[in-house]
C-alpha cells in the first residue's frame, strides 16, 4: 500500500504571491540585462580584434594624396628604395627615400634594417609623417618580397620605374 502525503495549502498570501512574482520578474530582466552587456562586450571585442588584425599599408602616392587626414598617426607606408639615397647614420640609423607611383618620400628610419635591405627592393615601413613634413620617420623596415617571391611570381613586384623586377 501507498501512502500519500496530504497536501499541503500554500501558505502565501495573495500579497505574497504578487511579491514573488515581481521579484521573480526582475531577476529576469537583470539576466537579460546582463545577456546583453556580455553580447555587446564579446561584439566588441570581436570587432577589436578583427579590425586590428587586418593591417593596410598605404603606397608613397597615397599616403602623400592623404596627407592631412594621416597627419601624425602611426601607420604601414609602402615603397621601393630609390638606388643612391640610402645613407647610414650611425649603426641603427638609415635616411633613404622610396618611390611608389611616381611619388618619392624621404625616409628617417631610427631601427635596424633587415639584411635583405638595399636600394630597388620594396620595402613597407611602420612610422609617421613628421610634423607638417613629407618625410616619414620609421622605426620598422620589413622587406616586402625576398628574391624567391619574385622568382616564384613573375611580373607582380614593381620597381621605382614601373618596370617589373626580375
Amino acid at each position: 500500500m501507498t501512502v500519500t502525503a496530504p497536501a499541503v495549502p500554500s501558505t502565501l498570501s495573495p500579497a505574497g504571491a504578487a511579491a514573488r512574482a515581481a521579484s521573480s520578474r526582475r531577476t529576469r530582466r537583470r539576466l537579460w540585462v546582463v545577456a546583453f552587456v556580455l553580447a555587446a562586450a564579446l561584439g566588441f571585442l570581436l570587432y577589436k580584434a578583427l579590425t586590428s588584425a587586418i593591417v593596410y599599408f598605404k603606397t608613397a602616392n597615397e599616403a602623400v594624396a592623404a596627407r592631412a587626414q594621416l597627419g601624425t598617426s602611426t601607420f604601414q607606408l609602402e615603397g621601393v628604395v630609390v638606388p643612391g639615397t640610402v645613407q647610414r647614420r650611425g649603426a641603427d640609423v638609415l635616411d633613404f627615400t622610396i618611390e611608389s607611383g611616381g611619388v618619392k618620400v624621404p625616409v628617417h628610419n631610427s631601427g635596424a634594417p633587415p639584411q635583405l635591405f638595399q636600394a630597388n627592393v620594396p620595402v613597407v615601413l611602420v612610422g609617421h609623417f613628421v610634423g607638417s613634413s613629407d618625410t616619414f620617420s620609421s622605426d620598422q623596415i620589413l622587406v616586402k618580397h625576398s628574391n624567391a617571391y619574385i622568382a616564384a611570381h613573375p611580373n607582380r613586384v614593381k620597381g621605382p620605374t614601373g618596370k617589373v623586377v626580375k
